[in-house]
């Protein structure tokens, strides 16, 4: 299906609240963790950076 004007579609990133954020940060951190020795390291890349871009989103906004 094609998207009409004016709806929301994948091409817009979803805005979150701080504590949606927050939330999504804990459990980020908490995926990391809980990666197994031989999980893949761009997966391990892919969720440093996602943490490191959310935190220093949430420190812009204190």
């Amino acid at each position: 299906m094609r998207a009409f004007d004016g709806q929301i579609s994948g091409n817009r990133p979803i805005s979150r609240s701080p504590e949606e954020k927050k939330r999504q940060l804990r459990e980020l951190k908490e995926a990391l963790a809980a990666l197994k020795p031989h999980a893949a390291a761009t997966l391990r890349e892919s969720l440093t950076a996602k943490i490191k871009a959310l935190e220093t989103e949430l420190a812009g906004r204190r």
